[in-house]
């Protein structure tokens, strides 16, 4: 991509014309960490957060986040998404969960800003659900792991 392809010739922000692109099946795939101090990495463990099964919440915000990015960035175009998946891996090591989004639709744009927005809502509700045991907590490296379909092709960057 060598242009921004939100702006016009004047420079002044535009939502792209999608209207001649034909539909593909487009994937996205994100992450986002987030970091705890142990005391409240354990409570999650044990489930004995006073809010309940904080997994499932979290799973259901990403997934609402998913669905709400065109109201939430303004020159995203509203998509009917086909499937919108969430994975939370706890990591003992340094005290963190790996959250991961999976989303996919056949349409005429991507959906990388769809699985973007599901990682960033789901660790902003990890952050609700925990945050009387801390504010400690941090949400880092929200980063899109891979994307498929459309005219550019495929992405994936693990690293």
């Amino acid at each position: 991509m060598s242009t921004f392809t939100h702006l016009n010739k004047a420079g002044q922000a535009i939502m792209v014309n999608v209207q001649q692109k034909l539909p593909t099946i487009r994937t996205a795939v994100a992450q986002c960490i987030v970091k705890t101090p142990a005391n409240v990495f354990q409570a999650v463990l044990d489930k004995t957060i006073s809010k309940g099964d904080i997994y499932s919440v979290i799973k259901v915000a990403g997934i609402n986040g998913a669905k709400q990015t065109s109201n939430l960035i303004p020159l995203c175009h509203q998509l009917n998404m086909d499937c919108v998946s969430m994975e939370i891996t706890p990591n003992k090591r340094d005290y963190s969960f790996l959250i991961k989004s999976k989303v996919t639709c056949e349409g005429k744009t991507g959906v990388e800003m769809e699985a973007l927005s599901a990682v960033t809502i789901a660790g902003l509700t990890f952050y609700d659900m925990c945050k009387a045991l801390s504010h400690d907590i941090l949400l880092t490296n929200i980063k899109l792991l891979e994307k498929h379909g459309g005219k550019s092709g495929g992405y994936i960057k693990y690293s």
